[in-house]
């Protein structure tokens, strides 16, 4: 059985974890995140094992609660900012598709690039 101190430490693990990955979202640090968020994933594990035999007392689950809303803060904002990256990449992809529209375009074009009024076209 686990004790106590051994959840919290558990508990505090998963909170230091959860602010890194905050961190590491907000500098943009997409890869880095990548590879602390497998960290996170086997915290959660550990937890879930954890107090799977037996849920703590009580006093221990009221110590462990404001810890546990601030990694569920945490996570909350990591997944809006997670959000926002994708946005912004799904914004570059559709500019890239319409970039090589407009390209493919202009090579049926034959490489012509007709403009209004053009002088040399005008005077034949």
């Amino acid at each position: 059985m686990i004790t106590a101190p051994q959840l919290l430490t558990i508990y505090q693990q998963l909170l230091e974890l959860s602010q890194t990955m905050l961190r590491l979202a907000a500098e943009g640090q997409w890869d880095d995140l990548i590879a602390k968020e497998m960290e996170y994933v086997s915290a959660v594990q550990k937890l879930a094992r954890a107090t799977q035999e037996a849920q703590p007392p009580s006093h221990i689950q009221e110590q462990l609660r404001p810890v546990l809303r601030h990694v569920l803060e945490n996570e909350r904002e990591v997944k809006a900012l997670l959000q926002a990256r994708m946005n912004e990449l799904a914004k570059l992809l559709g500019q890239n598709s319409r970039q090589k529209s407009v390209l493919a375009a202009y090579t049926r074009q034959g490489g012509n690039v007709l403009l209004p009024n053009d002088s040399s076209e005008a005077n034949q």
